[in-house]
């Protein structure tokens, strides 16, 4: 007769899987892992008609800032660098928000709208649908869902979606460019 082997060391004794990082925190280690880098870009849909000058513009994304709960992108159309998207880490998720400058630094009137991600996403795709806030300064923006996706090695996009408008910019990760000056404000 065999002895018997105590129930706890059978767990003990198997070996563990390997569990996969949450799609959120899969995201946020892809993303960080970019910091310091910049990227060009091109509109790949739009549908405002002030979009027609942004896609005509040299766009470029930068990695700029990275800490364990922020990452800073600054996003300059030309030489406008008014734009910043700051993506937080929230109790529930991932928060994105656009802060916007004038070129003294100052707080543009339309800043600091955006959302949280309402769903744990993918480690590729996050989407962040339009907060109470984003609604009661852009009432038209009330059902916006912002989008980031991320294809290690390839390829980085932002998107908007409503009824009636479309716009995404997909930035070149296989062909770092030079980083831009600062974003106005920092």
């Amino acid at each position: 007769m065999r002895p018997a082997i105590p129930f706890a060391l059978l767990f003990a004794a198997a070996p563990l899987a390997a569990e996969s990082p949450a799609p959120q925190d899969a995201f946020w280690t892809a993303l960080r892992g970019l910091c310091g880098q910049a990227f060009a870009g091109q509109m790949v849909e739009g549908t405002a008609p002030g979009d027609a000058a942004i896609g005509a513009a040299r766009l470029v994304m930068h990695v700029r800032a990275c800490t364990e709960s922020e990452i800073r992108i600054p996003f300059h159309v030309g030489d406008d660098r008014s734009r910043t998207w700051v993506l937080t880490r929230s109790a529930s998720g991932l928060r994105l928000k656009h802060d916007h400058r004038h070129a003294d630094g100052t707080p543009d009137a339309v800043t600091q709208y955006g959302g949280d991600t309402a769903a744990p996403g993918t480690a590729q795709l996050q989407e962040f649908p339009a907060d109470a806030f984003t609604g009661q300064l852009l009432p038209v923006s009330a059902t916006n869902v912002w989008s980031f996706e991320l294809l290690p090695g390839d390829s980085f996009s932002y998107g908007l979606r409503r009824e009636g408008r479309r716009f995404r910019v997909r930035f070149d990760l296989k062909q770092p460019v030079p980083a831009p000056p600062a974003p106005w404000g920092e």
